[in-house]
């Protein structure tokens, strides 16, 4: 899962830096996934030692969840994003990409959760 968190982390601060250069360089909100991402992925370096790993992991769960939680407004915006109804279609974007990325990565690390329980 460190490796996971590291990939989620990249992925999350692409999204983060193209929202930016999209909207013009003008919004620095536009990379809240990047830090985001920035945090995750070094919680998946920090999870690279065993010791550190449970505690990492469970940090990086927590903080996905606030960031998904965060961003599914950008899911519900879809449907305005193509009927055209939407002011900042960038953002919509961003937001949207963000919860799908993070909302897999949740998937992901409940069911490693789950499987380094059952192997107790």
């Amino acid at each position: 899962m460190a490796n996971v968190s590291r990939s989620v982390g990249l992925l999350l601060m692409i999204v983060g830096v193209s929202g930016y250069v999209m909207t013009g360089r003008v919004s620095l909100t536009a990379l809240i996934p990047a830090a985001f991402g920035l945090v995750i992925s070094m919680l998946g370096f920090y999870a690279r030692h065993e010791d550190n790993r449970r505690t990492a992991m469970h940090l990086a769960m927590g903080i996905a969840l606030v960031g998904m939680l965060g961003s599914i407004s950008g899911l519900l915006s879809i449907p305005a994003l193509l009927s055209g109804e939407v002011a900042m279609p960038a953002a919509v974007v961003s937001r949207s990409a963000m919860a799908v990325i993070l909302l897999v990565y949740l998937a992901m690390g409940f069911n490693s959760f789950r499987a380094a329980r059952e192997r107790r």
